[in-house]
């Protein structure tokens, strides 16, 4: 029997039931119309974990304000995430709102959350679906490191933005070394609209063209 093959960019996410501290959830059907952001940390009462936790809960409504849910998932049982919701919530001040995968190890194995480099737990990754199922985008983080959930944030903007208004998005935006918040042009695909481009927006070339963002 061949490996299952981990979703790949532009793959619906994968329909699964799912256990978590806020019931069984049916994926990706459970948030249809939004977009959500799935992310995996090793275990439960671990430090970097817990830092991530309380990150992404201070973070959770702006998340919200972009119509996105947060789901969390490790290879725990839900008794482990409740009472390690309940230590976040007595030892740091913050009440998790998000609901937490507890899984068997299957949603691993579907999404390939497991690195036998990295041991038996799962490494951090973070799944960015939009609101039709599609994967957009996939992290990867080793156990040492914990992540950046301003960007995590950033990126969910950045996609809104392009799929509203049709344009790409520069480096480090909103604020790129070159353009600062604009956005940039798809570049041309046909000599004739290469040379209206200079006529119609800001441009350091045909090919290199942008514009404000709405």
């Amino acid at each position: 029997m061949e490996p299952k093959q981990m979703p790949l960019l532009g793959d619906p996410f994968p329909h699964m039931e799912v256990v978590t501290t806020h019931g069984t959830l049916s994926l990706p059907d459970a948030f249809k119309g939004k977009w959500f952001v799935l992310f995996s940390h090793p275990a439960d009462f671990t430090p970097v974990c817990t830092t991530e936790f309380y990150a992404f809960q201070q973070r959770y409504p702006e998340f919200r304000k972009l119509n996105t849910e947060l789901i969390g998932l490790s290879v725990d049982q839900v008794f482990s995430h409740i009472k390690w919701e309940e230590w976040i919530h007595e030892k740091l001040g913050a009440q998790v709102e998000f609901p937490i995968i507890a899984d068997t190890g299957a949603v691993a194995e579907t999404l390939g959350l497991i690195h036998p480099g990295k041991g038996t737990n799962t490494v951090r990754a973070v799944f960015i679906v939009d609101p039709k199922g599609i994967i957009r985008a996939i992290l990867y983080y080793p156990p040492e490191l914990g992540r950046n959930m301003d960007e995590i944030l950033r990126m969910v903007k950045g996609f809104q933005v392009a799929d509203a208004q049709g344009v790409a998005i520069p480096a480090n935006w909103p604020n790129n070394e070159l353009i600062g918040s604009k956005v940039i042009i798809p570049p041309a695909s046909d000599v004739k609209t290469a040379a209206e481009r200079p006529k119609q927006y800001d441009c350091y070339d045909w090919w290199f063209c942008y514009k404000e963002q709405k």
